[in-house]
């Protein structure tokens, strides 16, 4: 048995490892730096803590989305001639109730700190945080006309191999038909440029 004299370490210990394993399981997924990387990483924590990962994740893309498509909720946004306790107010106004606690937290602290403006960023990095969480890789097709299902099929299988093994694919094709024939494929950022296009660029490099 152990000496009274020790128990209180030993709980503080205890306490103490116990905290350490609570924070590594809400850690996020990534490194990511920078102003907006910090209210991201911050956000994560506290979604992760409250169980709300998923519901931050649709409230945010709603509030970016609305931003990118309401004029008048953009000029609120970035409006520097309003006060900070008034933005602050009107945030809490407008999403108060119908948010989580955790994005009203979000916005009621960039409306303080005068970065409401920020939030297309802030999201664009908890997505980030998110995919790495789902261990979702986004890969793009870009070909000069539409793929067939039995060509989208075989570029797939061909990829395979660029990818960590578990890893779920995103994938998304698209059309330019300036890169006259071929394929361009972006995965995460590697960049593979297999296009008529750019194979003519560098014939004419070479014959110069």
């Amino acid at each position: 048995m152990l000496s009274t004299k020790f128990a209180p370490l030993l709980r503080s210990t205890t306490s103490a490892v116990r905290s350490m394993a609570t924070d590594a399981a809400h850690r996020p997924p990534l490194d990511l730096y920078g102003l907006n990387a910090r209210y991201a990483n911050a956000t994560y924590i506290a979604a992760s803590k409250s169980a709300s990962l998923e519901k931050v994740e649709g409230e945010l893309l709603a509030i970016k989305a609305t931003a990118e498509s309401n004029k008048s909720f953009a000029s609120f946004l970035e409006n520097p001639l309003i006060s900070r306790e008034t933005k602050t107010k009107q945030v809490e106004s407008l999403f108060k109730g119908k948010t989580t606690p955790v994005t009203l937290n979000l916005m009621t602290t960039l409306a303080g700190n005068a970065r409401l403006s920020s939030i297309g960023g802030i999201t664009t990095n908890y997505i980030q945080l998110m995919k790495a969480r789902r261990n979702e890789v986004e890969a793009t097709i870009i070909s000069s006309e539409p793929l067939g299902k039995a060509q989208l099929s075989a570029v797939s299988e061909a990829m395979k191999t660029q990818f960590v093994e578990g890893a779920k694919v995103v994938l998304t094709t698209k059309v330019d038909p300036s890169i006259l024939g071929g394929l361009q494929i972006q995965i995460g950022d590697k960049f593979l440029d297999l296009s008529v296009g750019s194979r003519i660029e560098e014939v004419s490099r070479t014959a110069v």
